[in-house]
């Protein structure tokens, strides 16, 4: 079976759903009968060299978004003719899906669609739900993308969950980092401190919030704590930015930009806790990433964070900065409370795992080629 897969909008591995193709590659056995062709821009030949370094089709048209729409629409058709695909995989199916398929093809959805669609027209929205409604399957990142995908009317017998999963040989406790301060070039982050890795966009992500309950807490407490906000800039992120300096205790607010993947488990494993305030979450990959470090996860009730943490993250109200404060005091403070979260998120991750996901997703794939 020949596959093709669309990386187009995928940010060339920067972006969430683009680091889960890299994770899902590499996970996919060696010895699969399948024939995978990633097509996309150039550059993405470099940026899943390692997982497929001889198996990308480099499509030679403008990177201008109207451009690229145009294509989905049209051009993309005789593409998957001329390449013979028995099946095309899309990503990132709000942005780049053709509006009619000429092979079974399967949509990868990792975010809340209608979150994804709120801002966008009408008519825009209308089109893209009719998409999702002609593609023969959806791969949907967690069970509470599922039903926003049943909301927007598309059959639960067209869904099928699979959970991303880990890779367990990055993500573990690195214990031998015991140093007063964390040095991963160009950083140097001193310790102690909190970690909230997203990326800096809209309100839902509730960056403010937390900056609000960092103050409440150093306030109170008067300790030496700091924020690290880890996250390339999104759309609103100039309000983040400003909330930042506008805090009372901005100088112990670090803002790292884009953070290299690779180099998380550090990050994560020098925190004294992933705080995960974001009330509107399709997938709850950092904070199983951070519960993989052996360090305690804090995260808000919301969205699919616990679908994912389960019974071993300290929830709070996103909203309430002083509950979120309270809850960071809490686990500075209370070190039984610390060690029987970390023991209890280092047994709950251990369900989680690339290779499951790469094969659920060949599974599927299978089904619909039968």
């Amino acid at each position: 079976m020949k596959i093709g897969i669309n990386t187009f909008g995928c940010e060339h591995g920067r972006s969430g759903i683009g680091s889960y193709l890299i994770s899902l590659f590499k996970n996919i056995d060696s010895k699969t009968k399948h024939n995978f062709i990633l097509f996309g821009e150039e550059i993405d030949r470099y940026t899943y060299s390692e997982a497929f370094a001889n198996s990308f089709e480099a499509v030679n048209i403008s990177t201008k978004k109207p451009v690229l729409k145009l294509w989905h629409r049209i051009g993309i058709l005789s593409f998957i003719k001329k390449q013979k695909f028995d099946i095309v995989l899309y990503p990132n199916p709000i942005s780049f899906m053709p509006a009619r398929f000429s092979v079974p093809s399967v949509a990868l959805v990792q975010e809340i669609a209608s979150l994804a669609l709120a801002e966008k027209p009408f008519f825009k929205r209308a089109f893209i739900v009719r998409k999702l409604k002609k593609v023969h399957k959806i791969i949907a990142g967690s069970q509470y993308i599922r039903k926003d995908l049943i909301q927007l009317g598309i059959k639960d017998a067209k869904i099928e969950v699979i959970h991303n999963g880990i890779d367990h040989s990055l993500f573990y406790p690195h214990r031998e980092l015991t140093g007063d301060t964390l040095v991963i070039k160009p950083f140097s982050i001193k310790r102690p401190y909190f970690i909230y890795v997203s990326r800096l966009q809209g309100e839902h992500k509730m960056h403010r919030e937390l900056i609000d309950a960092f103050d409440l807490f150093k306030s109170k407490t008067k300790s030496e704590h700091r924020l690290v906000l880890s996250g390339s800039d999104g759309d609103k992120a100039d309000l983040i930015h400003k909330a930042v300096a506008a805090s009372a205790y901005a100088e112990d607010i670090f803002l790292t930009g884009h953070f290299p993947h690779e180099n998380l488990p550090e990050l994560y494993s020098c925190a004294d806790a992933s705080v995960f305030p974001s009330i509107a979450e399709g997938v709850g990959l950092p904070i199983l990433e951070a519960m993989a470090t052996g360090i305690p996860v804090l995260c808000a009730k919301a969205g699919s964070l616990p679908e994912f943490a389960g019974n071993s993250a300290l929830y709070f109200d996103a909203h309430n900065p002083v509950e979120i404060a309270e809850n960071l005091e809490r686990i500075v403070n209370d070190e039984k409370l610390r060690e029987t979260m970390i023991e209890n998120g280092l047994d709950w991750v251990k369900r989680f795992s690339w290779t499951k996901t790469a094969d659920k997703t060949i599974e599927v794939l299978e089904n619909l080629e039968a």
